[in-house]
């Protein structure tokens, strides 16, 4: 997952977030962030091994506005995984924390906790294919090919659905169009717009017939005298005695 950062991520629930799992990716060069469980795994921290709730026992607390997010340690999971654990406040259930975990120590708590959030667009994805789609249970068989061919289907099924769903509910723009179109107006100095707009002109009247050509001309006179003194500053010489 590219999560809009500077780096590619691994996105673990608890059933997952165990040591060689974690050095394995880390091994191919991505970063983990998932839900960690307190169960049997050690952390170490100067010299100790301590168990998740030891470890947020230590954990100094985060001075935020955001009162979800109670702890912060950096850590390492033993064998020697260097991590950054967050923990946050239990929604559901009233003096309880959750914990989190990052392998990117350059991430902030709000930057592994937003990140963490998308894995949920991935379980979305998952149960409306098995159980709206029918995905598995349309066809069954022993043939690859009929399985990737099924598969293929209920995947496109649901991609024609989420674009229909964003066109008729998601007004943001496609991509980065809108902040590239955006950063191309806004280099686009007005005045030399408007320039460009009266050489447009000029070149429009020089192409017409005499009678339309004069007329082009009287009406753009009368537009540029009309024009506060501080714009016509800005306009060319030729285009005020045109």
């Amino acid at each position: 997952l590219q999560a809009g950062l500077s780096a590619s991520y691994v996105l673990m629930d608890s059933w997952f977030t165990h040591a060689p799992w974690i050095a394995e990716v880390v091994r191919r060069k991505l970063h983990v962030i998932g839900m960690v469980k307190n169960d049997n795994k050690r952390y170490l921290v100067n010299g100790e091994r301590l168990s998740l709730k030891e470890l947020y026992a230590v954990a100094p607390r985060v001075e935020e506005k955001n009162r979800n997010i109670l702890r912060l340690i950096r850590t390492q999971l033993a064998p020697g995984i260097p991590m950054v654990i967050v923990f946050v406040r239990h929604r559901s259930v009233k003096n309880e924390w959750l914990a989190l975990l990052s392998t990117d120590l350059t991430l902030t708590a709000q930057e592994i906790i937003r990140t963490y959030r998308m894995r949920w667009d991935i379980e979305v994805f998952f149960k409306c294919t098995k159980t709206l789609l029918r995905l598995q249970k349309e066809f069954q068989g022993r043939s690859y090919d009929l399985l990737v061919s099924h598969t293929t289907v209920v995947f496109s099924r649901y991609i024609l659905l989420a674009w229909q769903h964003r066109q008729s509910t998601d007004s943001r723009t496609f991509g980065g169009l809108f902040y590239l179109l955006c950063d191309e107006v806004g280099t686009l100095d007005w005045a030399i717009a408007l320039q460009q707009l009266l050489e447009l002109i000029q070149e429009v009247a020089s192409k017409a017939s005499k009678k339309l050509s004069s007329l082009i001309q009287r009406q753009l006179q009368q537009w540029i005298a009309a024009l506060p003194s501080y714009i016509k500053a800005y306009l060319p010489i030729s285009g005020c005695e045109s």
